[in-house]
């Protein structure tokens, strides 16, 4: 701003102002513009925000792709769960069916092979909220799903949900609780089987990879897991009680011996009634003529 006297008032030196001189009029501090810091920390709080919810999800879905790499089957690693800590391998016999109304005297609890009934339980990705029938279950590992089984007494609610999320939705998987399940989780495929105690145990996602659909595990490669004659909301019941003696063995075959009941032969014929005596003649009929006396 020019001073109304003329320049050489400008910033005249304190020497030369007297009363009658123009006071220079004082500069003011500029104002800064606060708006670029400020939209510099809201942009860095938000991008502080944004890595720290997206990294966890960033984390798993590495974990995923490395647990795919490692645990999916291939032509040259046909059986990649060897290489999981705890499960447990048993050949069984394949093609085996039981009627409805048979046991079979299953040696491991839940059982993961062996003779099954005829009708599989519907294993795409159903969540039974009720015990099967282990008969139906095994069934369905025939077709080369994964079981899940937990016991409804040792795991929270939480703890069920997180077993569900692995089911629901996923072809060839099912889950159902276990009554009197000697561990809190069971994970069945046909022939493998593995325990554990923690339902987040990592190991989980390491069995399904490895033995979901796995083509060189599970003897009837292709079959279905939809079965429209079982009703997943009422399926048949779980029994808890021993086989009888008339339970097929685990180890039948088809083989060694029928794969049902055979039918009981028929009743023998009843015996042809014995001939009758004739009747002893009344007490006051004459008696017979002699043969002798006849002319």
């Amino acid at each position: 701003m020019t001073n109304p006297l003329g320049p050489k008032f400008d910033q005249a030196p304190p020497s030369i102002q007297g009363p009658y001189s123009v006071p220079f009029p004082e500069r003011l501090p500029r104002k800064r513009n606060r708006m670029p810091l400020f939209a510099g920390l809201i942009g860095l709080v938000l991008t502080v925000g944004t890595a720290a919810v997206l990294w966890p999800w960033s984390a798993e879905g590495d974990s995923a792709a490395a647990t795919a790499a490692e645990f999916t089957p291939t032509a040259h690693d046909h059986d990649p769960s060897t290489r999981i800590a705890g499960v447990v391998h048993k050949d069984f016999p394949a093609g085996v069916h039981v009627l409805a109304t048979q046991r079979v005297a299953y040696t491991q609890s839940p059982p993961f092979g062996g003779p099954h009934d005829a009708s599989w339980a519907p294993c795409t990705g159903v969540v039974y909220k009720q015990a099967i029938r282990s008969e139906n279950a095994v069934h369905s590992l025939e077709h080369g799903a994964v079981w899940i089984t937990y016991n409804p007494s040792s795991l929270d609610a939480d703890s069920q949900a997180v077993l569900r999320n692995e089911v629901v939705g996923k072809p060839y998987m099912l889950i159902s609780p276990y009554p009197g399940l000697d561990t809190p989780v069971s994970l069945q495929s046909w022939g493998h089987q593995l325990k554990l105690s923690d339902p987040r145990d990592p190991r989980i996602t390491q069995f399904i990879v490895a033995l979901r659909q796995n083509q060189y595990t599970y003897p009837e490669v292709g079959a279905s897991c939809d079965n429209p004659t079982i009703d997943p909301n009422s399926p048949p019941a779980f029994d808890a009680g021993a086989p009888g003696p008339d339970a097929v063995p685990e180890t039948q075959t088809l083989t060694t011996a029928p794969t049902v009941a055979p039918e009981p032969p028929p009743p023998a014929p009843e015996p042809p009634p014995a001939p009758l005596d004739p009747p002893p003649p009344p007490p006051d009929a004459p008696p017979p003529p002699d043969p002798a006396a006849v002319p």
